[in-house]
């Protein structure tokens, strides 16, 4: 299972600032836009479940952690406030292991009601 490669937080900001500008170029106020980004997300307890959750998905945990959304919930939640940090009002975060409900009541339980 391959996912495919979602923008990382620095060219992430650099893409809204052209969608900004080019609003701008065409009279549209740019605080009007909603900004929304995708992501790959690989969340563990621990480093070995990241590890395991990595594997399972044909990544390397180190991979995700620097290309889409990964680690223990306290790294989870440290990317996803950079990204709104750029400015982003929405992110989609892609599960690829969908057999693995642990996975996705962890992001229930420990991500999401620190970012909602």
């Amino acid at each position: 299972m391959r996912s495919r490669s979602f923008s990382s937080v620095d060219t992430t900001a650099a893409q809204y600032g052209r969608v900004r500008a080019a609003c701008e170029d065409k009279g549209r106020d740019p605080a009007t836009l909603r900004l929304s980004a995708a992501q790959t997300v690989c969340c563990g307890a621990n480093d070995a479940e990241v590890e395991r959750r990595a594997a399972n998905i044909g990544r390397k945990a180190d991979e995700l952690r620097a290309n889409g959304v990964a680690g223990n919930p306290d790294e989870v939640v440290a990317r996803l406030q950079e990204f709104a940090g750029i400015g982003a009002q929405s992110i989609y975060l892609q599960v690829l292991d969908l057999n693995d409900v642990d996975h996705l009541a962890l992001l229930a339980e420990e991500v999401l009601p620190r970012v909602s």
